[in-house]
Formats: C-alpha cells, sequence, structure tokens
C-alpha cells in the first residue's frame, strides 16, 4: 500500500515538474520583450530590403518597448540569413526582412541545397513596403528605350551583360522572361551584395541592364550615372514622367515589384506573433516614417494580421514555383 501511495506522489511530482518548462515559456511569452530584438537582413548594406528594416529598427523601439538591432547576413542569395532565422528560438528576439526573392522564390530554385524551408520552417509578421522596378540601362550605354537595348542586343549576341542579386532571383528571372520574349541573348552576371554592388557595375558599365528598384536606383537616375529605358509599375511614375512603362512598350507584366516582409521562426508564440505585428504597424504608420518611405520610393503595405501575411508568402512561393517549373534555371 505504501509503495502504492509513493508511486503515485512520484507521478504528480514528474507531472508537476513537466509543467515548469511550459508555464515559464507562457509567462516570457506573455511579458515579452524584456531584451533587444535582432533584425537579420538576407543582403549587404544599400538595397531596399536593407533600408526597410533600418527604418523599421528606428521606429520599432518606440512602439515596442525594446532595442532592436539590424544584422547583415549576405550570401547564397539570401538564404545564409534565412537558414540562420529558421534555427533561431522561436521567442520572437530574431526577425528577419526578407523579400519575395528569399521568401518565396528560394524555396523552389534553391530546393537542392537549402537547408530550410521558408513556407514551413518560417511565418510572418507583416508585410512591410513595396518597391516599384525598373529597367534601367548604364548611363554610359547609348540605349534610350527598350526597342533599342533589343537592337543593341540582337546585334551582339551574348556580348551584353545584365545583372541580378544571384541566380534564381526575381530580377535574374525577370530577365529570363523578358529575354526570352524579346528574342534575345544576354549574359547573366550576378552579384550576391544587392544593390550595393548592382549600382557600381552598372554605373561602370560592367554590366549594361538590369532590373533594380526604383527606391535604390532613383537618385543615380537623377544623377545620370544610370538610365531608366522602362517602369514595371501599370501607369507612368510622377518621378520619372518621361520614362514609358513596360506596357507601352509592348511587354505588360514584366517585372516585378517586389514586396519586403518582416518574418520569424516556425513555433513562434501567437501571442508574440500579435505583438510583433501591432507594434510594427503602428511604426510604420507613424507619420514621420511614412513620409521618410514615400521619399525613398518605398511604398507603404502592411498586412491585416500575421497570418494574413503568411497565407501570402505561402501563395507567392506556389505562384513562383510554377514558373520555375516552365522556365528552368541555373543558380550561381
Amino acid at each position: 500500500m505504501r509503495s502504492h501511495v509513493w508511486r503515485q506522489a512520484a507521478t504528480l511530482v514528474t507531472s508537476l515538474v513537466a509543467l515548469v518548462p511550459i508555464a515559464g515559456h507562457a509567462q516570457s511569452a506573455d511579458s515579452f520583450p524584456v531584451r533587444p530584438i535582432r533584425i537579420l537582413v538576407p543582403y549587404g548594406p544599400g538595397g531596399a530590403t536593407d533600408i526597410t528594416a533600418r527604418l523599421l529598427a528606428a521606429k520599432l523601439p518606440d512602439a515596442i518597448g525594446q532595442q532592436v538591432v539590424v544584422e547583415n547576413r549576405p550570401g547564397a542569395g539570401g538564404n545564409i540569413a534565412i537558414d540562420a532565422l529558421a534555427a533561431a528560438a522561436p521567442d520572437g528576439y530574431t526577425l528577419l526582412v526578407g523579400n519575395v526573392s528569399t521568401n518565396a522564390i528560394n524555396e523552389t530554385t534553391y530546393a537542392g541545397s537549402m537547408r530550410s524551408k521558408p513556407s514551413r520552417d518560417l511565418v510572418g509578421v507583416s508585410n512591410l513596403t513595396e518597391v516599384p522596378h525598373i529597367i534601367a540601362v548604364s548611363g554610359l550605354f547609348p540605349a534610350q528605350s527598350i526597342k533599342e537595348a533589343i537592337d543593341m542586343a540582337k546585334a551582339q549576341p551574348g556580348k551584353l551583360n545584365y545583372s541580378s542579386v544571384g541566380g534564381g532571383t526575381y530580377p535574374h528571372l525577370d530577365m529570363i522572361k523578358f529575354t526570352r520574349a524579346a528574342g534575345i541573348d544576354m549574359t547573366h552576371v550576378p552579384y550576391k551584395g544587392g544593390a550595393g554592388q548592382i549600382l557600381p557595375a552598372l554605373i561602370t558599365n560592367e554590366v549594361q541592364i538590369t532590373f533594380i528598384n526604383l527606391s535604390s536606383a532613383l537618385p543615380h537616375v537623377r544623377a545620370g550615372k544610370i538610365r531608366a529605358i522602362g517602369i514595371a509599375t501599370d501607369t507612368r511614375l510622377p518621378e520619372l514622367p518621361n520614362v514609358a512603362t513596360m506596357a507601352e512598350q509592348g511587354f505588360a507584366g514584366h517585372g516585378t515589384n517586389a514586396w519586403q516582409g518582416l518574418f520569424a521562426p516556425a513555433g513562434t508564440p501567437k501571442i508574440v506573433l500579435d505583438k510583433l505585428h501591432s507594434s510594427v504597424a503602428k511604426a510604420m504608420t507613424s507619420p514621420d516614417l511614412k513620409d521618410t518611405l514615400a521619399k525613398q520610393m518605398l511604398n507603404l503595405v502592411i498586412s491585416k494580421s500575421h497570418e494574413e501575411f503568411t497565407d501570402f508568402m505561402r501563395a507567392e512561393t506556389r505562384k513562383w514555383a510554377e514558373f520555375v517549373a516552365q522556365n528552368p534555371v541555373k543558380v550561381d
């Protein structure tokens, strides 16, 4: 009888001990955040993803009550940062600002080498910005329009270079689509450091043409160092009123206006995701930041909830997987 009582007591103690981590985890989630938050960026400094992350990090402390630091983790088309986030503790203290390439396309194009799977291993917090894209040429390259660029490429098959932020990224896929539609052959030159490497190469005519976001490119367009020859938006932009859209030049549907969003590891408690989403929405919609975003050519896009943005990211992943299946690409 006594041994039976002792066994019952031991079972009760074991059960209570097992509940301690759960209670501690819930308490920790309830009090989130109690220490600084780190935001990973999958590229080097200077591009739209980095700009978005740093603008968010500057305002988020006012909304969430903790310091926010940005850490650039470029390489492998963004996968170094993606894998780091997927391996991080799902507690809300390690986040990532990614984009359509890193968080939707890479899952397909890097399927053989990517350790993580964003649609499974990450969850969305919120969309943040959308960036208008242009097709641009070097200021040292004479083409003034899409037609002139195509004519020059046809006259020199394989001799002209185009850039991207890595094989299989959306600027690469956009250019594959464009070159096939135009019937031209150009050489792909990938750069791992994002716009911070693409722009100097374009300015010096190391590469002649590229799809690039207007946020990064606009100062150089205005300075005459690069030339916009087409815009991926549906209508012309007031900042570049003399530049025709891709559709006006016979290439409707070409070019991706890239979204940038905030992500957390899968398994992050809902209470933490809710706190992050509401804080991000408050930070990003502050009047002074909205003005700054507009000046940077970053269109503010905040998701209604973290669930909505997660669903959006997974739908984007499926869409680009279908494109890659129809247009196999080499990942450099």
